[in-house]
């Protein structure tokens, strides 16, 4: 077991026991990410803050569910996703339309400045081609490609059939390869 595992896991046990500051540094030490996988399915930077938050306090009052088969980041993102994907489509439902469209970073670190900056915009490039795809499509990409769930996983959450899961995807590359051809 990593040094940095066994710290999470010393964390967990303080934040079993209510301590706050020890909820605190986990919060610390995920929020970021968490946030950027709400955002990238709900496309609300609010919304996405409220997703992060709810989703934080779900996993501090289930904690004690948390069995340790999988990391306690993986648990915690299935969260986030799920709460995600729900008030998305409760969004749907509400025929709520984002206010504000929210570009897309994505971090490159081999410190080639002109590299980054060109991968900075063929990544802005490729999200913004991706906002434009249907519902499903942006989702399951998203699950994907992203945040690196299989065809099995993506099938579960999205409450699809595996088959369906992977015509879907298929369908969902064409259609932003066709976007990003369009876009040029």
């Amino acid at each position: 077991m990593s040094h940095k595992s066994e710290h999470i896991d010393a964390l967990l046990q303080l934040c079993l026991k209510g301590n706050q500051s020890a909820q605190l540094e986990i919060y610390n030490r995920y929020y970021k990410a968490m946030y950027n996988i709400s955002l990238r399915i709900v496309k609300d930077s609010a919304e996405a803050e409220d997703i992060m938050q709810e989703s934080f306090l779900n996993a501090f009052t289930k904690l004690h569910t948390f069995k340790g088969e999988v990391t306690f980041g993986a648990w915690l993102k299935r969260i986030v996703i799920n709460n995600s994907i729900y008030h998305y489509k409760k969004q749907q439902k509400k025929n709520e339309v984002a206010l504000e469209d929210v570009m897309y970073r994505v971090e490159d670190n081999d410190g080639v400045a002109s590299d980054h900056a060109f991968t900075e915009l063929k990544a802005q490039k490729v999200m913004e081609a991706m906002k434009r795809l249907k519902d499903n499509y942006r989702i399951s990409l998203t699950l994907h490609l992203i945040e690196g769930y299989d065809y099995e996983e993506i099938s579960g959450i999205m409450n699809i059939s595996y088959a369906n899961c992977r015509t879907t995807i298929s369908r969902a590359k064409e259609s932003l390869r066709q976007k990003l051809l369009i876009a040029g």
